[in-house]
């Protein structure tokens, strides 16, 4: 058996595992299932060629659902731990991006837009290669749409980033870990830890 790689990628309404070894795809499991990530998750891994046991561990930390990120990267960590596998993570966008390259049949600039929650989008831009272009932000329609900077806008938001902006080719597009190995090797390397791009909806209470 050769080096093997898990993903695992939960920041969206998706929920997606993959295994690969010598970084050719075996297995795959993708769902897009809104809710109930936590439930869904642990199965698919299990249902992988030997129970998804692997060297390594990608993980999507976001941008992305608060519940999402969390639950994605706990289940790296405690397989990490438990079977002596190095882990790293990914960025939501950056895999959104790619997976748009690919069906273009030039490269590109790529916009990616994801439903943030409370109305806003996660928007980035990235150039033909699949390279971040800015920083990712939180943003409403309207500022999302001044920063378009792409003819494709690709992600969960696209269709409605494409109208405001004059019908851009768009791709709706929701992150897939099958995917994975389309993003270049230095956008793989974040730690496994959460960037979820805006403040949690609840806080905790202040003390008098």
């Amino acid at each position: 058996m050769g080096e093997r790689l898990l993903a695992i990628d939960t920041a969206s309404i998706a929920c997606s595992v993959a295994l690969f070894e010598d970084g050719a795809l075996i297995a795959s499991d993708y769902a897009e299932i809104g809710r109930g990530h936590a439930e869904k998750l642990i199965p698919a891994i299990a249902q992988l060629p030997e129970r998804g046991r692997a060297d390594k561990i990608l993980v999507d930390c976001g941008p992305g659902s608060f519940t999402g990120v969390r639950i994605g990267i706990s289940a790296a960590q405690a397989l990490a731990l438990a079977w002596g596998a190095k882990i790293h993570g990914y960025s939501c966008l950056a895999l959104v991006a790619a997976q748009a390259l690919e069906q273009l049949n030039e490269p590109q600039p790529v916009c990616v837009a994801m439903l943030a929650g409370h109305g806003e989008y996660f928007v980035q831009n990235f150039s033909g290669s699949g390279e971040p272009s800015n920083e990712f932000a939180s943003l409403t329609p309207e500022q999302a749409a001044s920063q378009v900077e792409a003819d494709v806008i690709a992600g969960s938001a696209a269709a409605e980033l494409a109208a405001l902006v004059g019908g851009k080719k768009h791709f709706p597009i929701l992150p897939n870990a099958a995917h994975i190995s389309l993003v270049d090797a230095a956008m793989k390397n974040m730690p496994a830890k959460p960037n979820y791009g805006r403040k949690p909806d609840a806080q905790p209470a202040k003390t008098a």
